[in-house]
């Protein structure tokens, strides 16, 4: 038995797949007969071509155009003749096999675009290894996985998943396992959208399983067994189809508002990435789009996007939310999230540099683009603006100050803008949190971003298996910057949300219940159960068992009280 992080709640039991690359071994032969080995490669080079059609195919039926678009890349690097050309020239002029010349002008190639200046040509090195490993592969005889190909109940055993990974994942995939991740991973949101059960962060799985391995993976608890006996794999088969029946129960509250036993509502809604989501909101009962991240807007992009791709992109979710509130948060880019066409200035640590508002009140022409865009966008829906990675209150004046001049322009232009658009901030650093109550005097609400707000407070990468253990939600210093921000919004009539992975955590409702948190915004999957959690409990005892929590000395004291509490 293995234990881990339950990352995306679900339990099956199924045969392992052990996602491996194959390890290419390069020799420098001659061949004797050149011609012939031509055509081994061109053979080779066809079947790449072939193999990059067939897994575009497959991951057609669950992806975007524009998430298939690296797969179009792929296939005209593949088709280059200055590719094919080179590397025949190298075979028929030094005698050398065909694999040694692929490797030759695969290695030219990278250094080639890695030594360049701008950062979307050193990003088509990428692709340039992608396509050569391939063809080197086929020229070798070894096998590719290719996750789209699967076509029976499988569960994927890895040391993390990939986005381009995930993004190949199909109807049979019934879940994955992961040797390291947390709950905050792109593996576990993926997951998470795609429904799916998923244990992360679990250490030596790669080497107890083997491809073929029945595996039951159990990521309401984070446990894997390897191999189980019959008597077990009938005790996990009964859980999976017990979770199964309780998720389809809770189908009943889709169309119920979230109120306690005693009255008092909150609202739930979903997170979301783009249009493609929102149906998912929809259809778990979610009351609104709680974070729109719309740096995917940019990130699926060969260029920054215009201000009319914005408008159609925001006003397809705001139409498709129904007149659902929509809180769309500004271009929050750099840390990990980098941009193939814009070069981020090099920095020791830049989670904490240049990056999100900071950026956007630097390079205000990308700021008043998107607030156009959005402005333009606001008729078509219940629109509200939030700023992320606020730290000062100049700054959220600032930012504001920015839509307010493009608000302005635009109704003198003749546009039509909505006239009750909120606009507010995320509360993911501790200096804001502390200084709530200002920052209330100048935005509608806060949404508190508890995901960097720990990592933050804590002075741990949340993405770091060493210090994974100063993730910690339910730690008190925590839980008092999240009553302080919620008291300072309050105290200036304002309401407050959250977008963290925290919102969703069903050990977590009570206590944000209790500290007054007016909107809870989660993974679509889990709003019903969310839903479910609110439905059950007393907001009168919640704010009591909230006030002892924030009297605990440690994370573990807290989560005693609150399973005490809901016993």
């Amino acid at each position: 038995m293995l234990k881990g992080i339950a990352a995306s709640a679900g339990v099956s039991v199924a045969k392992a797949y052990k996602l491996e690359t194959p390890k290419v071994v390069i020799e420098n032969t001659t061949v004797a007969d050149k011609a012939a080995e031509v055509a081994k490669f061109e053979a080779a080079l066809e079947k790449t071509k072939a193999d990059i059609e067939g897994v575009k195919e497959r991951a057609a039926k669950r992806l975007s155009p524009e998430e298939l678009a690296v797969f179009d890349a792929h296939l005209m690097m593949a088709g280059d003749p200055d590719l094919a050309g080179q590397i025949k020239a190298t075979i028929e002029n030094d005698g050398v096999n065909a694999a040694y010349a692929t490797d030759a002008y695969a290695t030219m190639m990278v250094n080639l675009f890695e030594s360049m200046d701008n950062d979307y040509f050193r990003e088509r090195a990428a692709d340039i290894k992608d396509v050569t490993f391939r063809l080197k592969c086929n020229l070798l005889g070894l096998e590719i996985p290719d996750l789209t190909a699967i076509a029976e109940p499988t569960i994927i055993v890895a040391y993390d998943l990939t986005p381009s990974d995930t993004a190949q994942l199909n109807e049979f995939v019934e879940g994955f396992a992961t040797e390291i991740g947390g709950k905050t991973s792109h593996s576990a949101i993926m997951a998470n959208s795609l429904e799916i059960a998923a244990v992360v962060g679990c250490s030596g799985v790669l080497d107890a399983i083997k491809t073929g391995d029945v595996i039951a993976l159990d990521a309401l608890d984070g446990v894997i067994e390897v191999n189980p006996d019959e008597a077990t794999i009938a005790a996990y088969k009964e859980k999976a189809a017990k979770y199964l029946k309780e998720k389809e129960e809770l189908k009943v509250l889709v169309n119920e508002k979230s109120i306690t036993e005693d009255g008092h509502e909150v609202e739930l809604a979903g997170n979301i990435g783009g249009f493609k989501d929102v149906e998912g909101v929809l259809k778990n009962g979610g009351e609104g789009v709680g974070l729109f991240r719309t740096e995917f807007l940019y990130m699926d992009s060969e260029n920054w996007p215009t201000e009319e791709d914005q408008f159609q992109a925001y006003k397809q979710v705001l139409e498709g939310m129904q007149g659902k509130k929509v809180v769309v948060r500004t271009l929050d880019i750099g840390g990990d999230k980098k941009l193939k066409y814009y070069d981020f200035p090099e920095e020791m640590n830049p989670f904490l540099g240049y990056r999100a508002i900071r950026l956007c009140l630097d390079q205000k022409d990308i700021f008043r683009t998107q607030l156009r865009a959005l402005c333009r966008a606001s008729i078509y829906g219940k629109l509200c603006i939030m700023f992320p990675m606020i730290a000062t209150v100049q700054e959220f004046r600032d930012a504001k100050a920015v839509f307010e001049e493009e608000k302005a322009k635009l109704i003198a232009e003749g546009v039509a803008v909505a006239d009750d658009i909120q606009v507010g901030m995320m509360v993911e650093i501790p200096a804001a949190a502390m200084l709530a109550d200002k920052f209330a005097q100048y935005a509608d609400f806060f949404s508190i971003g508890t995901n960097d707000l720990i990592q933050y407070s804590m002075a741990a990468d949340r993405m770091s298996q060493k210090v994974s253990y100063l993730y910690q939600p339910w730690n008190p210093s925590i839980l008092r910057l999240i009553a302080k921000t919620i008291e300072g919004a309050h105290s200036n009539g304002k309401w407050a949300g959250m977008c963290g992975a925290m919102a969703g955590e069903p050990n977590a409702v009570p206590i944000l219940l209790g500290l007054g948190l007016d909107e809870f915004s989660m993974s679509a999957t889990q709003i019903l159960a969310a839903r479910k959690i609110v439905k059950s409990l007393s907001y009168e005892e919640c704010k009591k068992l909230a006030a002892d929590c924030l009297d605990k000395d440690t994370m573990d004291e807290v989560l005693a009280c609150v399973k005490a509490a809901m016993a």
